[in-house]
């Protein structure tokens, strides 16, 4: 049985996301775009349990990597930021990873 990310050690979580990152970059070469997004989801999950939550701040604006947006946080639970997208009402939850 595999381990939760949440289960593992910094050095698991690299190996982790090394593996992923193999597997994505052959989804990707063969063509298939929905496996390739599911390793690419996997991977910015496992990135967000190697980093601290304590380092995001409620009520702070954040750039989305890879987007070119900004997103609001109204609160952090875990290694989620709940809050909003700019030019949006609707609350969310982003993996911290996705933060910079």
């Amino acid at each position: 049985m595999e381990k939760r990310y949440s289960q593992m050690t910094a050095l698991e979580l690299r190996n982790e996301i090394a593996h992923l990152n193999e597997k994505a970059k052959k989804a990707e070469q063969m063509g298939m775009v929905s496996e390739f997004a599911v390793y690419e989801r996997k991977r910015v999950m496992a990135e967000a349990y190697m980093l601290d939550p304590d380092d995001f701040m409620s009520g702070q604006r954040y750039n989305i990597k890879r987007d070119g947006g900004t997103f609001f946080i109204k609160f952090i639970n875990g290694v989620f930021a709940w809050g909003y997208r700019e030019g949006s009402n609707e609350e969310e939850a982003i993996p911290i990873s996705l933060l910079e």
